[in-house]
């Protein structure tokens, strides 16, 4: 394999190959009202749009910027996470369409899949047991099993490391959100991809300096599949 080849995927799981019914936010909004976020008014707008600007972020992170005190903080994380996997059982988790033969065509292809999450551990491992994703990719990290969750690039990085891929230019990312082009482009990936599945927009997405934009995760792999010679 040419060392100009793409040896790496680096795909994002909510809003990228996996379709979870706007649970981030639902989830999001029982957590706040337990972390005592008033249930209408301007400080819950603002919090709600928050989220949504730095959705795929670590879920940790984005409650230390709302709250401002790690022991609050850490309450609201939790409280999401239980909220998040109890509505897991109320809507029918689903791969964004062609997904799954996507990450198989690159595997088949010799190319590693990293899935990474925003989410936990215990979240990311709920969402691949309800998708029967277990064995789908290479590799699966949340921001725990890295360091730091984006924008940061660990995930990526680590996902390199753990892989014995050679270097950054031979990793594409791909990912819904600025918080996944952030993260792709810190790590030097190749290839930084936006796909309109998900959270971000393709104005939001080419701001945040990504270097594709795809209509999904099956556009994403076939320019993958192309670029190799």
């Amino acid at each position: 394999m040419s060392d100009k080849n793409i040896a790496l995927a680096v795909l994002d799981m909510a809003g990228t190959t996996v379709a979870d019914g706007g649970l981030v936010l639902r989830a999001f909004d029982i957590a706040a009202t337990s972390a005592g976020i008033e249930t209408e008014g301007p400080q819950r707008d603002s919090a709600r749009q928050y989220v949504l600007d730095t959705m795929g972020q670590s879920k940790i992170a984005v409650f230390r910027a709302l709250l401002g005190d790690e022991e609050h903080a850490q309450a609201a994380n939790l409280a999401f996470e239980a909220a998040y996997d109890a509505l897991i059982d109320e809507v029918e988790i689903s791969p964004i369409p062609g997904a799954a033969e996507a990450i198989t065509a690159l595997r088949a292809a010799g190319v590693k899949v990293a899935l990474t999450t925003g989410f936990s551990r215990t979240t990311q491992d709920r969402l691949l047991n309800a998708l029967g994703w277990n064995e789908i990719a290479d590799l699966t990290l949340a921001p725990s099993d890295a360091g730091r969750g984006r924008p940061y690039p660990d995930m990526v990085l680590t996902a390199l490391l753990r892989l014995d891929i050679d270097a950054v230019h031979q990793i594409a990312v791909l990912g819904d959100t600025t918080s996944d082009i952030a993260s792709g482009l810190a790590a030097g990936a190749r290839i930084v991809a936006g796909t309109l599945t998900g959270a971000h927009d393709a104005a939001q997405l080419r701001a945040a300096g990504a270097t594709h934009v795809v209509a999904s995760v099956t556009e994403f792999a076939e320019l993958i599949l192309a670029s190799r010679t």
